[in-house]
């Protein structure tokens, strides 16, 4: 089973990578960015991030809102000390 990602990161060997560095001090290579995030995209997850939370909430009664809590609570707190229960 793969552990990692197969993309390539960049030149592996040393020389090469001299070579890259050498190339755009020189301004015989174009710089070398990491892809930028699309900002519509952005927006558009953080939107619906915000919305997520506060619908699911109103989905929960009172009594299953309490009964979550309370199991983030005991889990928090299991961490810290095992005799709580």
């Amino acid at each position: 089973m793969q552990k990692r990602s197969s993309k390539k990161q960049g030149p592996k060997d040393i020389n090469e990578t001299a070579f890259r560095i050498a190339g755009e001090a020189v301004g015989n290579l174009e710089p070398q960015y990491q892809k930028q995030k699309n900002p519509a995209a952005v927006e558009l997850g953080r939107a619906g991030g915000l919305v997520g939370g506060k619908a699911r909430a109103d989905k929960l009664s009172a009594e299953q809102r309490s009964d979550i809590a309370k199991k983030a609570a005991n889990t928090r707190w299991s961490k810290h000390n095992d005799t709580h229960q």
